[in-house]
């Protein structure tokens, strides 16, 4: 399975997700079962994904009883291409290393990068030539188009709720729908 990457700006497609992308990413987060929702995985594999510290939440970890943990948008992309790896068969030694690389890079990288295995080995792709090379070896692979997964994201994110770390009130970001109601209520009222 082959995804095509898109060359839209990550940055931009990401402000458009949370209420209010004027905080940075790291105030603005879901709780646990929104991300399960959101990246298709059970509340179990997301419990063990970060006790495991597989994929653990970026802005705000479970600290006791009764506490939720936050996950950023970069997290919930991470949680859908681990998914998708283990779909795949890939083992779960190799996806830690894929994750660990995936850490390090920002959204705007995650954007432009395709990720591509034979089952045992995980490789990064961001160009046409880097494909052509890895196809050459005989082995057949299979790709995860990170961008695909984070444009899936986009169409479920802003139907969950999303909250500040610090505490802070949100400003919710309107829609166009929304947008349109109001004016048409505005009119009519």
């Amino acid at each position: 399975m082959v995804e095509e990457a898109s060359n839209g700006d990550a940055a931009a497609e990401q402000g458009g997700l949370f209420p209010d992308a004027s905080l940075p990413d790291e105030l603005v987060g879901y709780r646990g079962p929104a991300a399960c929702q959101i990246a298709g995985i059970t509340y179990r594999q997301l419990d063990y994904w970060a006790r495991t510290k597989l994929v653990g939440p970026s802005i705000r970890g479970a600290a006791g009883s009764g506490s939720q943990r936050l996950y950023s948008f970069k997290d919930i992309l991470v949680l859908k291409v681990v998914k998708r790896l283990l779909d795949t068969g890939v083992s779960l030694h190799n996806i830690r290393v894929a994750v660990e690389h995936l850490r390090n890079r920002g959204v705007q990288d995650l954007a432009r990068l395709t990720l591509f295995s034979d089952g045992t080995t995980v490789y990064e792709c961001t160009s046409a030539e880097e494909v052509v090379d890895l196809l050459q070896g005989g082995q057949g692979v299979f790709g995860i188009a990170v961008s695909g997964a984070m444009r899936e994201i986009s169409g479920t994110i802003h139907e969950f709720p999303a909250e500040r770390a610090d505490g802070g009130e949100l400003v919710q970001a309107e829609d166009e729908l929304s947008r349109r109601r109001r004016d048409r209520q505005a009119e009519t009222g």
